[in-house]
């Protein structure tokens, strides 16, 4: 899989320029399957929040995109690429079992099959009826 470069330097621009305190540090992208690039920010607070992986989920749905391809994170203060969180990986992989993700690091940026990022995954839809 080729790593979408346009979809890493949405997230960072929006992490660049929406970034607000603690409560919005990490921007995601997604490039929906009609070729739409999608972004959204990290919902943080001591609660709990949405991850901003989960918050262009739910962007992407609201456009009408309900097909995702590839999606990726990048931290605010030129933290980079992050990878997944470990729930994020799961709602992903049920979601969107075929999506791509980017993570690496700037130099070793790579794009990789959700599954791969979450071996032995439980499968929610097969136990849903």
């Amino acid at each position: 899989m080729s790593v979408d470069h346009e979809l890493v330097q949405a997230a960072a621009r929006v992490a660049a320029e929406h970034s607000r305190g603690d409560e919005h540090t990490v921007a995601a992208a997604a490039r929906a399957r009609d070729g739409r690039v999608l972004t959204a920010m990290n919902v943080y607070h001591f609660t709990g929040g949405p991850c901003a992986e989960l918050a262009v989920i739910g962007t992407a749905a609201a456009m009408g995109a309900h097909h995702l391809d590839t999606i990726v994170a990048v931290g605010s203060g030129d933290r980079g690429v992050m990878p997944p969180c470990g729930r994020c990986r799961q709602v992903l992989f049920d979601y969107f079992p075929s999506i791509g993700v980017i993570i690496g690091t700037d130099d070793a940026l790579r794009t990789v099959p959700i599954a791969d990022l979450l071996p032995g995954a439980y499968t929610w839809s097969d136990h849903r009826s």
